[in-house]
């Protein structure tokens, strides 16, 4: 097993694990660092840049993924439907660009990252950089017209301004076993939960949605399967019953392999999964599965095997859901800090 393997499994146990408690000194290390660093920007030490226009961060306090992407993506479209004109800026992980730069549909994943060419489907300007404000600075001078920039994956980078805070959490997985980087999962300790603006859990999709309050300051959010596509022809028809008849394989290259595969499971389909890193840089021989009648993947994976794929090559679209009350609080703040 893979050290990311075992710490991962650490991570997640029912129980605290000798290899948890190993790196328990270590993390208490690490959440000192992160607590200095923190009250660095809170008293100026190192600069926070305030944009002219209000800023989203959309994070999670866990490391691996937990729905970001989706939901910040489906903010903007929810945003753009009510008036607003929203820019995304993100990091660009996985790419090799430094930045800041726009992505657009058709870019290279590996100059740009997987995650910004998603965005960047939506219509929505997006740009990358590892310097989050000199990135979204660069977008406003391309876009004038943008009044609001959501941050994809920016809670810790505190570098950058923000006007309103969400914090994602898979509820399948939680928080761990509640301890810091290495031990456990979290680059922030569980208080920060209470500090954010918002918290969105995400459920897996058919589950049943528990009631969120009607103040927005607690949602739930799932991913809604949308059509298989196929990576080669556009106009292909998906036959999922043809698919199970034959060898049916299924691989993941996010921050929970797992969640992708209860939704296919969830959709009838019994695939052999095959689970890769997240942001793993795909070659064809990761798609060799001699026999197979179909190969299904995410949208996040199909952006970086759309070169080397055929026609057994499928992706998963996802829409997330956003409640109308979280909709509702952000406009209000956002709102505000114009006022202001």
């Amino acid at each position: 097993m893979r050290l990311a393997d075992s710490l991962e499994a650490a991570w997640y146990a029912p129980r605290v694990t000798g290899l948890a408690a190993l790196l328990a000194p270590v993390s208490l290390v690490y959440r000192g660092a992160v607590a200095l660093r923190r009250a660095c920007y809170r008293t100026g030490v190192f600069r926070t840049t305030r944009l002219p226009v209000p800023v989203v961060v959309v994070g999670n306090v866990t490391v691996g993924g937990a729905g970001k992407t989706p939901l910040t993506r489906a903010l903007a479209d929810v945003l753009h439907d009510r008036g607003w004109s929203p820019g995304i800026v993100s990091r660009g992980y996985g790419g090799t660009e430094a930045g800041p730069r726009a992505v657009a549909v058709g870019d290279d994943p590996r100059a740009v990252g997987d995650e910004p060419l998603l965005l960047a489907a939506s219509g929505h300007p997006v740009w990358i950089g590892r310097d989050r404000p000199a990135a979204a600075r660069a977008l406003l001078g391309a876009h004038p017209g943008c009044d609001v920039v959501i941050a994809d994956d920016g809670l810790q980078h505190y570098a950058l301004g923000r006007t309103f805070e969400i914090a994602v959490v898979d509820e399948t997985r939680g928080l761990g076993n509640g301890l810091m980087l290495p031990a456990g999962p979290l680059r922030e300790p569980t208080a920060r939960l209470g500090e954010v603006d918002a918290v969105v859990r995400l459920v897996p999709w058919g589950a049943p949605l528990p009631a969120s309050p009607d103040h927005g300051r607690d949602s739930v959010t799932t991913h809604e399967p949308l059509p298989w596509c196929n990576l080669v022809r556009p106009d292909a028809v998906p036959d999922p019953a043809a698919w199970a008849r034959g060898g049916l394989h299924a691989v993941a290259g996010t921050g929970n392999p797992r969640r992708f595969f209860d939704l296919v499971r969830a959709l009838g389909l019994a695939p052999l999964c095959h689970a890769f890193p997240d942001h793993h840089p795909y070659a064809a021989a990761d798609l060799a599965f001699p026999g197979a009648t179909a190969i299904l993947m995410t949208e996040k994976d199909a952006v970086k095997c759309r070169a080397f794929a055929d026609e057994r090559c499928w992706y998963l679209p996802v829409r997330a859901r956003v409640d109308p009350a979280l909709v509702a609080l952000i406009e209000e703040k956002l709102r505000g800090s114009q006022a202001a």
